[in-house]
């Protein structure tokens, strides 16, 4: 059956790519034997991870960043890294809802996907479904991130270019300022720059870029002014993502290996911790020593150097 799903989704299948985010979704060991059977064939499509604070208009921003590329002949998928119901464990799904324009274009593909309680808002499945949508010949991957401030620093592990988007008047130039989340970004999006303060946010932030010491080579990230909702300033922002992404080809693709040793650390750790639980743990014995920890009976250092001498001993 993978070998199937997988030769349609690499055929560009949309009930494929459909089907197969699904089973990374639910975790479901066909899922990684297709990850398996199509990862030789990615590594085309240029991952576009979209983040910033709740409110700044990133869906809508997204939107119209779909329909430039559409206009260009560019096809496209998206991953719209929704919060987690508490109730249900799905995603909420309004970001989808809001690119329904895009939703009988064959040359778009979107998908909701639920940021599990990750930090940062996003899943190992979220990577995952990258590659199948990288994998189905998509050109651009763009994924748009739940917004919860500084957290959002896990983008950069996942996506080829980040893209902060920031709004006047919510405290974005006191957030700005902050060293996580002006490290996170490729280039800078003021968004809703028709309200007051629009430039204010824009000073400021150019005026902390001011600080940091570029060589020559280096990549300055721009600071563009959007207004998603009449698509103001969006053909600036594609513009910046083609110019850092000639950058980054000319630099050897750093950060494309930086994130392929990110994924492999964060694969073994998970598959190291579900070893120690199934074959050198006793049922409950990892939870007893949570609660150890918990109550202070000992400190988690000293646990987790008991639980890797089990992991080697036995």
């Amino acid at each position: 059956m993978t070998s199937t799903l997988a030769e349609r989704v690499l055929a560009g299948d949309q009930r494929a790519v459909a089907r197969a985010i699904s089973l990374i979704e639910d975790d479901d060991p066909a899922g990684i034997d297709l990850i398996r059977a199509v990862f030789a064939h990615t590594g085309r499509a240029f991952l576009i991870g979209v983040t910033g604070p709740p409110g700044a208009g990133k869906s809508t921003l997204v939107d119209r960043m779909l329909a430039e590329t559409r206009r260009a002949g560019i096809t496209a998928g998206v991953i719209a890294v929704d919060p987690t119901s508490p109730f249900t464990g799905g995603a909420v799904l309004g970001d989808r809802l809001r690119m329904q324009s895009h939703a009988a274009d064959e040359g778009v593909f979107i998908r909701s996907m639920a940021t599990r309680g990750q930090l940062g808002g996003l899943a190992r499945a979220t990577a995952d479904a990258a590659v199948v949508l990288d994998a189905s010949g998509r050109d651009i991957v763009v994924i748009e991130t739940v917004g919860v401030g500084q957290d959002e620093v896990e983008i950069v592990r996942t996506a080829d270019v980040s893209v902060l988007t920031l709004v006047p008047g919510t405290g974005d130039d006191v957030q700005a300022l902050k060293a996580g989340i002006m490290e996170i970004a490729d280039v800078f999006v003021v968004n809703k720059a028709d309200r007051e303060g629009a430039d204010r946010l824009v000073s400021s932030v150019e005026a902390n870029l001011s600080l940091h010491a570029y060589d020559a080579g280096d990549w300055r990230p721009p600071v563009i002014k959007t207004v998603a909702t009449t698509g103001d300033g969006v053909p600036a922002v594609m513009d910046a993502i083609a110019r850092f992404r000639d950058h980054a080809r000319a630099n050897q693709g750093t950060r494309r290996r930086s994130r392929a040793e990110s994924r492999l650390r964060g694969i073994v750790a998970e598959r190291l911790v579900a070893h120690l639980e199934q074959h050198r743990l006793a049922p409950g014995e990892l939870e007893a020593i949570v609660n150890r920890v918990a109550s202070r009976e000992i400190d988690p250092y000293t646990a987790a150097d008991k639980l890797v001498e089990r992991m080697f001993r036995g």
